[in-house]
C-alpha cells in the first residue's frame, strides 16, 4: 500500500508539490531573516523556524496550502515577552526557544482535550482590531531600521521614548536604501501584476508579481556590494553561520518557563486563530475541508519542532498560504519540498545574503504587514455594530500602546461584556397574524391580527440565568396595556436552552399569572429544551398546554 502510494503521488501531484515549494521557498528566504529581525533573534534563527516546523506541520497538519513558518504577528508578540527577559539579563535565543516549547505545549493540550472551540474566544472584531494595532506597531517598530535610527521598541511609547534618547535618529544612506526598497515594493505590489498580464497569463502573472520582493532584494545586494555599503555606515544582515541543523532541548529552567507562561498562553491562542482562519480561508477557495483539532495538532508539532531546532514560535502565513495555492500545491508534502529548497538556499545564497541591508529587510515587512489590513472592516463595523468598532478601536489602540497580552485580554472581556448585554436583554416580541395564513409576526412590524383575550409574544433568544430574571417583568410590561387578558401564549421556537435560572423564572412566571386567573402556554418548543423541562419535574406544576405549533394554539378556544 505505501508503494502504491508513493507511485501514486509522484503520478498526480508531485511536479505540482514540487513547483510549490520551489515558489514558496523563494518569497520565504527574505522573510524568515526578516521576521527573525522583528522578533530581536539573529536573522538564522528565521531560516531554522523554516525548515523542521514545516516538516512537521506537514505530518500532522490538516491544509495541504497552509506555510507555517516566521509570521509577523507570532514574531511582534515574541519580541514584546522577550524584551522584559532581556532587559534582566536573560540570553533572548534561550527564551525564544522556551516560548516556542511552551506555545506548543499549550497547542499540543488544546488538541489532545479537543478545545478548538477555543478559537471563538477572538471574535472578529477583537481579530481586526489587534491585526490592525500589530500591523501598525509592527511598521512604527521598522522606522528606526528604515531610516537608520538607533531607536528600538516594539509598542509606540517605547520607540519614541528610546528614538528621542538614542544619539543617532537617522542616517542618509540607510535611509536611501530603505525608502528607495519601500518605494520599490509598493510599486510593484500596485503594479507588477497587471504589466506582467500583458505578456503572460494570469496565473502566472499572480505568482511572478508576488516573487518581485526577491527582485528587489537582488537589486539592493548587488547595490550595496557596488558601493560597499557597510564602509559607509549602512547596517547589513552580516554574515550568516554556517549553514547546519542544530538540534537540541530548550532550556529547563524552570524559573524561565515560568516567566513566559503569560504570554505563550495569548501566543498560543493567536497562534491556532490566526492560522486556522488561513487554512480555512484558503480550504474554501479550493472546497476543501479542514480539521481544526488537526490543525492544532500540526501547529503544536511544528512550535515543539521550532523549540529544539534553536528556532522561534511559528505559525501559518495567508501570504505563503495563497501562493502555495496559487502555485498549484497538491498535498502539504509541498511544505516538506520548501523546507529543502530553503535548506539549499541558504548553502548557496548565505554569501550574498551577508550584504543584504537590513533596512530593505524593514521595507519588506512594512509592506507585507500593510498590505493584509482590512481597513475597510473599520467602516463596515461602524455601520453595522458601533459597540463591536469600539471594541476593534480599544484592541489597536492597546495593541500599539501596551502590547498583545493586554490587548487581546481587554478584547475578549469586552467581546464577552457585549455577548451578556445582548443576552440580558432579549428581544421579547408581540406578535398577530399575518391575514389568513398560519404565519405570526411582530405587531410593530407587519400588519397582522391579535385575537382579543390572548396575549401571544415570541421569545427571541435563549433563556438563561443572565436574562431569566427579565421574563415576569416583560409579560407583566404587555399586560398592563391588555387588562382582558385570559391567556398568555408564549412561543418558543428561538429558545434553543433553558438553564435551571430560567426554569425557575418560568415556574414563578406560571404562579404569577395563576394568581391573575391567567393561563400560561407554550408553543413550538424544542424538543431538548421540552427534555430539560421535563427532567425538572415541568408536569408537577404546570397547567397550561404545550402546543406543537404557534397557530394552534391561537386558535384553540379552550
Amino acid at each position: 500500500m505505501p508503494a502504491e502510494r508513493l507511485r501514486d503521488y509522484c503520478s498526480t501531484a508531485l511536479r505540482d508539490d514540487l513547483v510549490a515549494g520551489f515558489i514558496v521557498a523563494i518569497l520565504l528566504i527574505p522573510q524568515s531573516l526578516a521576521y527573525a529581525l522583528l522578533a530581536g533573534l539573529p536573522p538564522e534563527v528565521g531560516v531554522y523556524a523554516s525548515l523542521l516546523p514545516m516538516l512537521a506541520y506537514a505530518v500532522l497538519g490538516s491544509s495541504p496550502v497552509n506555510s507555517v513558518g516566521p509570521v509577523a504577528v507570532v514574531a511582534l508578540m515574541t519580541v514584546q515577552a522577550l524584551q522584559p527577559l532581556a532587559a534582566q539579563g536573560v540570553p533572548v535565543q534561550h527564551a525564544a526557544l522556551v516560548l516556542a516549547a511552551e506555545s506548543g505545549l499549550l497547542l499540543a493540550a488544546a488538541a489532545l482535550f479537543k478545545l478548538d472551540a477555543l478559537a471563538a474566544l477572538l471574535s472578529t472584531p477583537v481579530l481586526h482590531g489587534f491585526s490592525t494595532g500589530a500591523a501598525l506597531a509592527i511598521t512604527c517598530s521598522q522606522l528606526p531600521a528604515l531610516l537608520g535610527g538607533a531607536a528600538q521598541g516594539s509598542t509606540v511609547p517605547q520607540l519614541l521614548q528610546s528614538w528621542w534618547q538614542a544619539p543617532r535618529h537617522g542616517h542618509l544612506a540607510t535611509a536611501a536604501f530603505g525608502v528607495a526598497a519601500l518605494a520599490l515594493l509598493l510599486l510593484a505590489r500596485r503594479h507588477a501584476q497587471p504589466l506582467l498580464r500583458r505578456v503572460l497569463a494570469a496565473p502566472t502573472a499572480a505568482l511572478a508579481a508576488r516573487c518581485a520582493p526577491l527582485l528587489v532584494i537582488a537589486l539592493a545586494i548587488v547595490l550595496a556590494v557596488a558601493v560597499d555599503a557597510g564602509r559607509h555606515g549602512v547596517a547589513l544582515v552580516g554574515r550568516l553561520p554556517d549553514f547546519h541543523l542544530p538540534l537540541g532541548w530548550p532550556p529547563l529552567d524552570a524559573a524561565l518557563w515560568v516567566a513566559l507562561l503569560p504570554a505563550a498562553l495569548p501566543l498560543a491562542l493567536v497562534t491556532f486563530v490566526s492560522s486556522l482562519a488561513v487554512s480555512e480561508g484558503l480550504a474554501l477557495r479550493r472546497r476543501e475541508q479542514v480539521d481544526a483539532r488537526r490543525e492544532l495538532a500540526g501547529l503544536a508539532a511544528a512550535n515543539l519542532a521550532a523549540a529544539c531546532a534553536q528556532a522561534m514560535p511559528v505559525g501559518g502565513s495567508f501570504s505563503r498560504g495563497a501562493v502555495n495555492a496559487e502555485a498549484g500545491a497538491r498535498t502539504r508534502a509541498a511544505g516538506a519540498w520548501t523546507a529543502l529548497f530553503m535548506a539549499l538556499a541558504m548553502l548557496l545564497l548565505a554569501t550574498p545574503l551577508a550584504w543584504l541591508p537590513e533596512a530593505v529587510l524593514a521595507a519588506s515587512i512594512v509592506v507585507a504587514v500593510l498590505g493584509v489590513v482590512e481597513w475597510r472592516a473599520f467602516a463596515q463595523a461602524w455601520r453595522y455594530a458601533p459597540a463591536e468598532l469600539g471594541v476593534m478601536l480599544v484592541v489597536a489602540l492597546l495593541t500599539l500602546l501596551t502590547g498583545a497580552q493586554w490587548a487581546l485580554g481587554v478584547g475578549v472581556a469586552l467581546s464577552i461584556g457585549l455577548l451578556l448585554q445582548r443576552s440580558a436583554n432579549p428581544h421579547v416580541a408581540r406578535i398577530g397574524r399575518v391575514g389568513d395564513t398560519e404565519h405570526y409576526r411582530n405587531v410593530d412590524r407587519h400588519a397582522v391580527q391579535c385575537t382579543p383575550g390572548v396575549l401571544a409574544l415570541r421569545i427571541d433568544e435563549s433563556l438563561l440565568f443572565t436574562n431569566a430574571r427579565r421574563l415576569t417583568g416583560v409579560v407583566d410590561h404587555h399586560l398592563a396595556a391588555l387588562p382582558d387578558t385570559r391567556r398568555v401564549l408564549l412561543q418558543m421556537s428561538p429558545v434553543n436552552s433553558i438553564d435551571f435560572s430560567a426554569y425557575e423564572a418560568l415556574r414563578a412566571l406560571h404562579a404569577m399569572l395563576a394568581e391573575r386567573g391567567i393561563r400560561l402556554d407554550l408553543s413550538e418548543v424544542k424538543g431538548p429544551v421540552m427534555d430539560r423541562l421535563r427532567a425538572g419535574g415541568f408536569e408537577d406544576w404546570f397547567r397550561g398546554r404545550v402546543y406543537l405549533s404557534h397557530h394552534q394554539g391561537m386558535v384553540d378556544a379552550g
